[in-house]
């Protein structure tokens, strides 16, 4: 195991990490030339942040229209669904701001969950324009996670087969909670110039605490990107009383 890698920031709470990580988001893909590809997670931390997005004051800054949104998880109900990952998305930012419906890719949640998985995987590997993954070439420009209390990320669920899965690029998790989920893989998340972890709240302070410390085997510990990873905290998550910074690496 070993120490956390990757650059931890400590916010003082969850309105202002997701200020910073809009602010993060807004300035690296105004940097980029070309399309920007974005895997998005799902959760109440993240829905801040995509609210913020869509809010007046970073709505006209943000380049709506060579930005393309992908799913890292889904779970395998109904678009309409209250616990459908795309419709939380939609409703807190994608309705609200001009991007291109030919930029959004929802996770299929017809069929079977297996089938869904393959068609979402066909997606990714067209995007890529290829079906093996280059450390050279990242996939992504950013992807967001969140981090469970049991150490899950997207639909990495602890226990379950998929923490072993390195060929296919989706794959369906039919076990470990109410209903099915389809996650992107280790290897895809790995295949992101920036990886960003948004941990808020108490109740992940002991999960957090000890893949800081290299003591946990959490799936969340498992992510190494081919670029840069970062955990953006809120001081709640910390749970160490420590001062609230801009960066402390790890």
């Amino acid at each position: 195991m070993g120490e956390m890698s990757g650059r931890f920031e400590i916010l003082p709470d969850p309105a202002a990490l997701a200020r910073h990580v809009a602010e993060w988001m807004t300035s690296a893909a105004l940097a980029a030339k070309g399309p920007f590809r974005v895997s998005l997670s799902g959760g109440s931390t993240p829905r801040m942040l995509y609210q913020l997005l869509a809010s007046d004051e970073f709505c006209g800054r943000f380049p709506w229209q060579r930005v393309f949104w992908y799913w890292g998880d889904e779970r395998f109900v109904p678009y309409d669904h209250p616990d459908s990952n795309y419709r939380m998305v939609r409703e807190a930012m994608l309705a609200k701001v001009p991007v291109p419906p030919e930029n959004v890719y929802p996770v299929p949640i017809d069929g079977s969950p297996q089938d869904a998985a393959r068609r979402y995987e066909r997606t990714l590997q067209q995007a890529y324009g290829g079906t093996t993954l280059d450390t050279a070439r990242p996939l992504f420009d950013v992807t967001l996670l969140g981090l469970g209390a049991d150490g899950h990320t997207a639909s990495l669920l602890p226990g379950e087969a998929v923490l072993e899965e390195r060929q296919r690029w989706v794959a369906a998790v039919s076990h470990g909670r109410p209903e099915a989920r389809i996650t992107m893989t280790y290897p895809v998340i790995d295949s992101s110039r920036r990886v960003a972890f948004l941990v808020t709240g108490r109740e992940k302070a002991a999960i957090l605490r000890a893949i800081r410390a290299g003591d946990s085997e959490a799936p969340a510990s498992r992510v190494r990107p081919v670029g840069e990873l970062i955990w953006f905290v809120d001081q709640a998550a910390a749970g160490d009383g420590r001062t609230p910074n801009r960066a402390s690496p790890q």
